[in-house]
């Protein structure tokens, strides 16, 4: 019994570790339509326009640049004009994700782009500012 308590208290500490970033969701309105807002959140040519440097696809991968450092995310789904969703290859937790979703009011009939990602309590600060000046470059494009 106290054999299978121990197990059940390493699994449970481990499982913490593994889940110790925080899930967080940034929204942002634009005056555009859909079908362009989705083709700059899905698209190499697009993401490489706000998002990153460049983007260099590989079949289910995106392979994204930062001024000569990259990084390598699975698409995991998409749902043409409505969503995406990725996840960094190098992150030990597979639950974890960065997903790009467009809403749009009803009654208004605004678009808005729905970002959630995860990170470290302590970094939050820094990754929503990191994510605003990207929704800036996009703003920009977007006009």
């Amino acid at each position: 019994m106290n054999f299978f308590f121990l197990y059940c208290t390493l699994l449970l500490l481990t499982l913490e570790k593994k889940m110790s970033k925080e899930k967080y969701i940034i929204e942002h309105s634009f005056k555009t339509s859909i079908k362009l807002l989705y083709t700059r959140i899905s698209t190499p040519d697009g993401l490489s326009e706000w998002f990153c440097d460049d983007v260099m696809p590989k079949g289910d991968q995106f392979c994204f640049m930062w001024d000569g450092d990259e990084q390598v995310a699975k698409l995991l789904h998409k749902k043409e004009n409505s969503y995406v969703r990725f996840r960094w290859l190098d992150d030990d937790d597979e639950r974890l994700y960065f997903e790009f979703k467009i809403a749009v009011d009803e009654l208004t009939q605004d678009v808005t782009l729905v970002i959630t990602d995860f990170c470290e309590p302590d970094e939050k600060m820094d990754n929503i500012d990191l994510w605003g000046t990207q929704i800036e470059n996009l703003h920009r494009i977007l006009g």
